[in-house]
């Protein structure tokens, strides 16, 4: 098996302080919470910002300073920023971190319940994203909160509106309204993806180590973080996003797998 890449998602545009008050929103606080996640061993850090005052945001600006001062304080780390953004966001919105040419950044794979809300992806709108990230040769983390979304994202790549193999897919399982968290659901979407693709696995809340352990059992990436789990263990609040992190490299451990510097997961993921 490879090594095992582990992306932390620090903050989210859900999530607040109210919940767990090492929540990022701050630069500062920003990369704190990057920094504690790679020195526990993430190669990737996937990156929403917010406003100080805890406002999601998808500012150009903002995901200008954040990531490059992410970038100091982690060298060599992957930035994944998101054009996910917040529920209700326009997709110009979305799109503006693109415009800093980041290595990857997220594409959302369709529209889905998400709680009680609807993450509105339609598919002019997947056909926009995908453009963009031909355009910017940017490599697209295929995000899949229903198993339908792959589907799309294979649809779109083959027809070439969207960037194509080598594809690396996030599944993000547990999502209120979206696809269950269980291992059967895991493996079917795994079995269904190209030769040669990566993946990783999203588990939401309390499915977060549960999918953890068994993508690693499986030979794929794990990704953690406040925005998908706030808690180490039923009503223990995590410290920081590298005790998540950290839970996660034990496990892989104890399961044999190696973890993955940058630089390896650059070649993974085949960006070099």
């Amino acid at each position: 098996m490879e090594k095992l890449i582990i992306t932390a998602a620090i903050c989210g545009a859900e999530v607040t302080k109210e919940q767990n008050p090492a929540v990022p929103y701050t630069l500062e606080e920003m990369v704190r919470e990057a920094k504690s996640a790679y020195d526990a061993g993430a190669a990737v850090i996937h990156v929403h910002v917010r406003w100080d005052d805890g406002t999601p945001t998808q500012d150009r600006e903002r995901f200008r300073v954040v990531m490059d001062a992410i970038q100091a304080a982690c060298p060599g780390v992957i930035l994944i920023p998101s054009t996910g953004g917040a529920v209700g966001m326009t997709a110009e919105e979305r799109l503006q971190p693109t415009e800093l040419m980041p290595e990857m950044a997220t594409l959302d794979c369709g529209t889905c319940n998400f709680g009680d809300d609807v993450f509105q992806n339609d598919m002019p709108t997947l056909r926009a994203f995908g453009k963009r990230m031909l355009e910017n040769h940017i490599k697209p983390e295929y995000e899949c909160f229903e198993i339908g979304h792959l589907d799309t994202a294979l649809t779109l790549a083959r027809k070439g509106q969207a960037p194509g193999e080598p594809m690396q897919f996030n599944f993000v399982l547990g999502v209120g309204g979206c696809t269950p968290a269980t291992v059967p659901n895991l493996c079917y979407l795994v079995s269904q993806i190209p030769a040669g693709s990566t993946w990783t696995v999203t588990g939401i809340g309390r499915h977060a180590f549960t999918m953890a352990a068994a993508a690693i059992a499986m030979g794929g990436n794990v990704r953690v973080g406040f925005e998908d789990e706030l808690t180490l263990s039923r009503g223990v609040l995590a410290k920081s996003n590298g005790e998540l992190v950290a839970r996660v490299v034990e496990l892989a451990k104890l399961l044999g797998r190696e973890i993955a510097t940058p630089d390896e997961a650059r070649r993974i993921l085949s960006l070099k």
